[in-house]
């Protein structure tokens, strides 16, 4: 194509599109030999009853899914205490934020959300040509209740916060969420992805106020990151209009039938959560003794503050070297703390050696570096 037709082409693009920077190719595949605690994966296989239902479903590949996910909406609605009318389903939760950011914004608008949190939210605004407003938590990662109701998160369509909040894995009590969702006439959406790690969720508020949405994966507490399972409830006004921006035959065939058994069979994952609790607890007093300061967990990972003097690009990237993966966030505060998922406990010992080992030199020396190209994308996926 030549120089002048290509850019012919390109400024057809919408505004925002001609924005976006152009993705290269050039990322290297994961290195498998890799001990991946860096996306908040659970790291354990499906329970045998739910792959059972996953093969079974293989047989069935050739069909086109359920149109409107009928029968995964209306097990989640037995299994969450809802009408099947307050339940919209999706290809992870990260389709539904985007339906949600769709639906409510159009350019000029202006869309909230706490800070630190979920990184991709700040795309699908841009997206829209949305104004991004982050607003701070409060002391000891408290809701602001009151600072959330005045400008400039006044102005914005919706609030957008996570409890427990990625990438602080703290958790806020829900009655300080009631105050908040009974004070403003806005919608406040309420993502749940690490809820099953925490001692509380706020499902039950949305038969009180139609303002709230909630959000809910299995790719976090149910293992199926790789399948791409969501939901979100909230009042059947809103929900029925996110369902009518959906993709036709948005999910698969797979997808369905693992997200049904896994509303059938959530007590098959008792264990598996038992141990990311108590190795969460284990690895936090490890690092501890490191000299890492890990901040208070509600979820299947830890953001710890590396030792004093050194920086969070410098410890992701000391500790790929070893082959272990975790996440370093470029975003101001962040600097000094890297994110580790909980896994497996041969996979933790296997951190936590690396991570004395690397300790230990760096009281030698110091370092003082730049974060690497590599560490300055964020891993935040959901």
């Amino acid at each position: 194509m030549s120089d002048a037709k290509l850019g012919t082409v390109l400024s057809s693009l919408s505004q925002v599109a001609r924005q976006l920077d152009v993705l290269l190719s050039d990322k290297p595949a994961p290195d498998a030999s890799c001990v991946k605690l860096n996306t908040n994966e659970n790291p354990f296989p499906l329970p045998t009853v739910i792959m059972q239902s996953a093969m079974a479903a293989l047989e069935r590949q050739y069909l086109y899914p359920e149109d409107d996910n009928v029968s995964l909406r209306q097990a989640a609605s037995e299994a969450y205490g809802v009408s099947k009318d307050q339940v919209i389903a999706g290809n992870g939760s990260s389709e539904l934020l985007g339906l949600i950011y769709r639906a409510f914004l159009v350019p000029g608008d202006s869309v909230a959300m706490m800070s630190p949190g979920f990184s991709f939210n700040r795309k699908l605004a841009s997206l829209q040509g949305a104004q991004f407003v982050e607003v701070e938590w409060g002391q000891d990662h408290s809701l602001p209740v009151e600072q959330l109701l005045l400008a400039p998160a006044k102005n914005a369509k919706f609030i957008l916060l996570a409890n427990p909040n990625n990438p602080t894995g703290t958790f806020v009590p829900v009655a300080d969420i009631e105050r908040l969702v009974s004070q403003s006439d806005r919608m406040i959406v309420l993502d749940e992805a690490y809820v099953d790690f925490a001692p509380d969720n706020g499902l039950h508020l949305i038969n009180c106020y139609p303002n709230l949405l909630v959000l809910r994966t299995f790719s976090k507490s149910y293992a199926t990151a790789g399948i791409r399972v969501g939901f979100g409830l909230g009042h059947p006004e809103v929900i029925g209009r996110l369902r009518n921006l959906q993709n036709v035959f948005n999910m698969n065939v797979i997808g369905h039938a693992v997200g049904i058994s896994v509303l059938g069979h959530r007590a098959a994952y008792a264990e598996n959560h038992k141990h990311i609790k108590h190795e969460r607890q284990r690895v936090t007093m490890a690092l501890s003794k490191l000299g890492f300061s890990v901040i208070p967990s509600h979820a299947n990972f830890l953001l710890a503050r590396v030792p004093a003097g050194q920086e969070g690009s410098w410890w992701q990237a000391a500790l790929e070297r070893q082959k272990i993966l975790v996440a370093f966030f470029p975003d101001a505060g962040l600097e000094n703390y890297i994110r580790i998922s909980i896994g497996t406990k041969d996979e933790m010992d296997e951190f936590l050696e690396a991570a004395s080992d690397i300790a230990g030199t760096a009281k030698e020396t110091i370092p003082l570096c730049r974060p690497s190209a590599a560490a300055a994308s964020a891993l935040t996926n959901r």
